[in-house]
């Protein structure tokens, strides 16, 4: 059991706010994970998800799924719309009775809402007896900003009673926000699932995989010129949605000459998918330019994929330069270029597949949960 944060012995009721299932990617994957494993721990949660998150034209995707890719958590309420802003207020309200409030902020876009359901929670209340509310930060701002950004994310962390992130980077972020105390813990797995297992056989594909959302921060266009000056014969596989077009991608790879060696696979790659791509590549590769935190690291793992980074966010931590992957310089051909041919250095790919092995986040779980909880302590 999480001790109570006011000392005093029994549960919480706690309430994440955030995305679920219908909802894809990483924060529906982790709102729910949180909410179970806070439930594990022997709180009383529930999700306060939505009924539609984002208009079409802030999130250009597909903002849902129709089949789960995990376990949804059964205390999951899907009343939030983006349209309704008396439907934030009615939330708060409703969440009065709660010993915390998580609010799981993956944009700017959603502080608005949040705000709203503040308000609705805080009417009334006296400081002595008001619910808790943590700001969860995926991103304390985004990797690629707006004017209306910074104004947003100080509202909204200056009227929280803590912030948890998830680096010691994102942390001076926050405390330049908000004299609120902000906590650091590692983020966890919270991986799709999938019926089909691994179809990896462990031997050499000559083949890359860079997988999830495309959009510049992630340093796709980086990889196809190291690609270009890298080993001759390796391919790449490139499956996920992108963000803005796939055009000026193609335009790349034809001026690079790459066409025979790119396998583009645009769109959402839905979980049972995922075997497969990472099963048939010798290592994943994440170009970043930044970073705060990734599940493909983890991902990676699971499926007994070395993994070539950046040193970027997490993934110095994450991987082990020479052990279970390469890391090299962010936003840098060159050295990108370097780590390839490192990789494909005779019996290395072999080598490195053998120094991966999943990770045990059972106690990164429970030392997260217990962050969580008494976030609102001192920093």
């Amino acid at each position: 059991m999480t001790p109570r944060p006011d000392g005093i012995a029994g549960p919480l009721k706690i309430a994440v706010v955030g995305p679920a299932f219908p909802y894809k990617g990483g924060g529906a994957h982790h709102t729910t994970e949180l909410a179970h494993r806070l439930a594990a721990a022997g709180h009383t949660a529930v999700i306060e998800s939505w009924r539609a998150q984002y208009p079409a034209f802030l999130y250009p995707g597909q903002q849902t799924i129709s089949e789960p890719e995990g376990e949804p958590f059964p205390g999951t309420r899907r009343r939030l719309d983006w349209r309704r802003p008396d439907g934030w207020w009615r939330t708060g309200r409703d969440l009065r009775s709660y010993d915390l409030v998580v609010l799981a902020v993956l944009s700017p876009v959603q502080v608005p809402a949040y705000l709203g359901i503040l308000s609705g929670l805080r009417r009334r209340a006296s400081r002595a007896s008001r619910t808790r509310v943590v700001a969860l930060c995926h991103n304390v701002l985004p990797h690629e900003r707006k004017p209306y950004d910074v104004p947003l994310m100080k509202r909204l962390l200056r009227k929280a009673d803590g912030v948890l992130v998830h680096s010691e980077q994102q942390a001076t972020l926050a405390r330049g926000l908000t004299s609120r105390p902000v906590r650091v813990a590692e983020m966890p797995a919270h991986l799709p699932t999938s019926a089909s297992a691994p179809a990896s056989d462990g031997k050499r594909h000559d083949r890359l995989l860079f997988f999830g959302m495309v959009r510049p921060y992630k340093g796709l266009d980086v990889l196809l010129r190291a690609l270009a000056g890298g080993p001759e014969g390796v391919s790449l596989t490139v499956a996920g949605e992108f963000w803005g077009g796939v055009d000026e991608t193609r335009a790349l790879i034809r001026e690079l000459g790459l066409d025979e060696r790119v396998d583009l696979r645009p769109g959402y790659v839905p979980a049972s998918d995922v075997p497969e791509l990472f099963g048939a590549a010798d290592a994943l590769v994440l170009p970043y330019r930044t970073a705060t935190a990734s599940q493909n690291v983890w991902m990676a793992y699971e499926y007994g994929v070395p993994v070539i980074a950046t040193r970027v966010g997490g993934f110095a931590e994450q991987v082990q330069d020479g052990v279970n992957g390469l890391v090299c310089d962010p936003d840098d051909v060159g050295s990108l270029t370097d780590a390839l041919k490192r990789f494909y250095a005779p019996g290395e790919p072999e080598r490195l597949r053998e120094g991966v092995s999943p990770v045990d986040h059972a106690p990164l779980w429970d030392a997260y949960v217990d962050v969580l909880v008494n976030c609102s302590g001192s920093s």
